[in-house]
């Protein structure tokens, strides 16, 4: 009987005591509360919005429909290292690599409005004007023109204050966006209301269009206003409809009243939404409204209370737990209507319907720690993903607002909807999942759906591998798998394990038995002459370079970074490429071990990391992006658990109080789930399963409240006193009092278990180094 079955209705909040202990680097140095206990007062918005973090500063709550924050001209919305503000628009998600969202980027102005081009517009501002925490931005521009955002779940919130002036402008550009623009239509409705209705495409290669609408509420009413179409700036005129440059500027005077407010409300649906958000969330005052912001993330990141560290380390920590809560998004109204994938209005009843899906990121890391701290929304999450599924016919894989792009590749869907089964999150649900996802496992969608699912699945299902075709033409929008053919047979399978559990647990043992057998595809594409994986054509022959450093037909990253995403069987890998010394070994090149253990900051800077977009042409750990999440923990499953904390601890440092502090794109979230949960020392080691490893925590005391609604809970004290740089190495453990010896929990173990504790030491030892301490095998 599943955990969830067993323990129903535990019911109200439990807090979980993580006593941890060790620290980056240096000496312990204890950190004070902040002065008066405000968690948010140790988040920096601006870690990662430069050198491609693509993070965004501006206002959210937690899983919002809107992040209202500033433009500067980056693709993806706003970097550090530029100092002009194109406007402030609505939608913006953490860390993508491509540009999307950006629309309705309103901007402050005085004087008269001759220019309609925000690129030309643009007002200049400096870092020593700005102020960001969650919830709240802040900038004094150039101009004389002090903004301030903050935002509810529905509705972006901003206030400007004025030089004394009769020509103090807002102006709303429909038509510009981070986005292509397809069309817009702006309507001056009376002298307070705005309403635009923008239609757009983009994100990568994805063509497929999505319309948002908004309706702009201003605190007085203005003194004139007018649209632009193109070039041309109409005073009095009320409405504009283009496919180009569109936009409204309203008007105030000033000179006495120095200060504006309005409320933005955003739909998906239609205008009828934007107004009923309106209403829900509207009416409040900037200060109200930004009260509020602030009470929801301080509820949100008092679910983890860290102790012990640097304040450097706290506010890292603290601000990767933000980011982790900023997606996926909501995307219902406050009536609960919400445009499916079918492009048809549903309404959620029992649920909130969510939006946003960065699969093949989040799949590793963000969903299980969603799962953990926020297991309400995780599962209305999960509940979206069936959704899509029922009204457009077929499961996600990369999904922005109300369309599929299909960026990336393998099945990332499958992972990520067996972890909310595996973490109990699926109850009333199982069988409509299992039903979606065998029909994303052994099909293709059809040519007028615009998934395109397992794209090479005919060929893997006939011959156990996806072949690689270079330069082979796309039939959809998106990526291809077959541009990727050696890493979406390792997702397959990957994919395939996960599912085969699922199976068996619901009694379909046929099925079970099949995904399993599918499971071990890995083997397929093993090189036994050059002992890695290797991409191969459709014909069957290996293709491209022998040297695995410059291996083709892995998607991001080359056969040295790949060879490790075997999370269902690693002994089995082990064992294909030589046996556990033969692992070890090229652990210790992977990771430059012997160069880490001497300077740990500067192998993961100089050694591992090459730039942001750097995947290729490497035989290095990538810690910056997704198909080295899980590498580190390998060792676990190699009889050297204490490399395990020798490489995640030095992975760690790449995280710092700066905007340069971000390791690669935060990707929705899925970087700064890897720091929190790696920080705590718990991780998720068998995506889509309920295996979660262990290594030296980075605190000495976290308590975690894992549930604050109706799942169950239970109560964790974990502790490893004299934890340091030094003593990192973990000598022996005990649970509830009884001697342990294995490196993984399961997620039933870690809400039942009361206690973890740790003996640590200066040397590694033989705790955790059997066969039996080992992650399982699926099978």
């Amino acid at each position: 009987m599943r955990w969830t079955q067993r323990l129903r209705g535990a019911g109200t909040a439990v807090a979980v005591a993580v006593l941890l202990g060790g620290t980056l680097a240096g000496p312990v140095a204890h950190a004070a509360e902040p002065r008066d206990g405000q968690l948010t007062d140790l988040v920096n918005p601006f870690i990662g919005t430069e050198n491609e973090g693509n993070t965004y500063p501006g206002a959210a709550v937690p899983f919002g429909m809107v992040q209202f924050s500033p433009d500067t001209g980056h693709n993806t919305g706003y970097d550090y290292s530029q100092n002009h503000i194109r406007g402030f628009s609505l939608v913006h998600l953490s860390g993508v690599g491509c540009g999307l969202g950006g629309d309705l980027p309103v901007l402050p102005t005085v004087g008269d409005v001759t220019r309609t081009d925000y690129a030309q517009y643009e007002a200049e501002f400096g870092h020593d004007s700005e102020k960001a925490s969650p919830g709240y931005y802040r900038v004094g521009l150039r101009t004389g023109i002090d903004a301030e955002l903050t935002a509810t779940e529905r509705t972006g919130v901003q206030r400007y204050t004025f030089p004394a002036t009769d020509k103090a402008n807002v102006l709303l550009n429909a038509g510009q966006s981070l986005h292509k623009t397809l069309s817009t239509k702006v309507e001056i409705l009376d002298s307070r209301t705005v309403r635009t209705a923008i239609t757009g495409s983009g994100f990568c290669q994805a063509t497929k269009p999505y319309t948002v609408y908004t309706i702009t509420r201003f605190d007085r009413p203005f003194t004139t206003s007018g649209t632009w179409n193109a070039d041309t700036v109409t005073e009095g005129s009320k409405e504009s409809v283009s496919t180009g440059r569109n936009g409204a500027f309203v008007r105030f005077d000033t000179t006495k009243d120095r200060t504006v407010e309005a409320t933005t409300a955003l739909s998906y649906v239609d205008a009828g939404g934007a107004a009923v958000n309106l209403r829900s969330e509207g009416g409040r005052s900037f200060d109200a409204v930004r009260g509020g912001a602030r009470r929801a993330w301080e509820n949100r990141l008092d679910d983890v209370r860290a102790q012990g560290g640097s304040d450097t380390l706290r506010r890292t920590f603290y601000s990767s737990l933000y980011r982790s809560f900023l997606a996926p998004n909501i995307g219902s109204d406050a009536d609960g209507r919400y445009t499916g994938w079918d492009q048809k209005i549903h309404r959620a009843q029992g649920f909130t319907y969510y939006q946003n899906w960065s699969l093949w990121d989040t799949y590793r890391t963000q969903s299980q720690l969603l799962a953990l701290l926020a297991p309400r929304e995780a599962r209305d999450m999960a509940i979206s993903v069936i959704k899509i599924d029922e009204e457009s016919g077929w499961l996600p894989k990369w999904g922005y607002g109300t369309v599929e792009t299909n960026i990336m590749t393998g099945d990332p869907v499958t992972p990520f909807l067996t972890n909310a089964y595996q973490q109990g999150l699926l109850e009333g649900y199982e069988q409509r999942a299992y039903r979606a996802l065998k029909r994303n496992a052994d099909g293709v969608p059809p040519a007028d759906s615009p998934a395109v699912g397992r794209e090479a699945n005919k060929e893997y299902l006939a011959d156990g591998f996806a072949p690689y075709i270079k330069d082979r033409p796309h039939a959809k929008p998106g990526d291809s798998d077959y541009d990727h053919g050696a890493s979406a047979t390792l997702e397959y399978a990957l994919s395939d394990a996960m599912l085969g559990a699922m199976a068996r647990d619901l009694g379909h043992d046929a099925d079970a038995a099949r995904y399993a057998a599918r499971a071990q595809n890995y083997r397929k594409i093993y090189d036994s002459s050059t002992g890695f994986f290797r991409a191969r054509d459709a014909a069957g022959a290996f293709t491209g370079p022998a040297d695995p450093a410059l291996s083709e037909g892995f998607h991001e990253g080359t056969s040295w970074q790949y060879q490790w995403l075997v999370p269902q069987d690693l002994p089995g890998m082990v064992d294909l490429i030589g046996g556990k010394q033969t692992a070890n070994d090229r652990l210790d090149s992977f990771f430059a071990y012997e160069q880490l253990l001497k300077d740990p900051a500067k192998t993961a800077r100089e050694v591992w990391v090459n730039g942001p977009y750097d995947y290729y042409n490497a035989d290095k750990y990538n810690p910056q992006n997704e198909p080295d999440l899980i590498a580190p923990y390998t060792y676990l499953s190699t009889g050297q658990p204490w490399k395990t904390t020798d490489v995640v601890h030095a992975a760690l440092t790449l995280f710092t109080d700066a905007p340069t502090g971000m390791t690669g794109n935060d990707d929705l979230g899925t970087m700064s789930a890897w720091n929190v949960l790696s920080s705590i020392g718990i991780f998720p080691v068998q995506p889509g399963y309920d295996t979660w490893g262990l290594s030296t925590p980075v605190f000495e005391r976290v308590d975690l409240t894992l549930d604050r609604r109706s799942y169950p809970r239970g109560a964790l004290t974990v502790t490893a006193p004299g934890s340091s740089d030094s003593d990192r190495y973990i000598q022996s453990a005990r649970v509830d009092g009884a001697s342990y010896g294995r490196t993984y929990l399961t997620t039933e173990a870690l809400r039942g278990l009361r206690s973890l504790s740790f003996t640590v030491g200066a040397e590694p030892s033989e705790w955790g180094t059997s066969a039996a301490a080992a992650p399982p095998v699926l099978n």
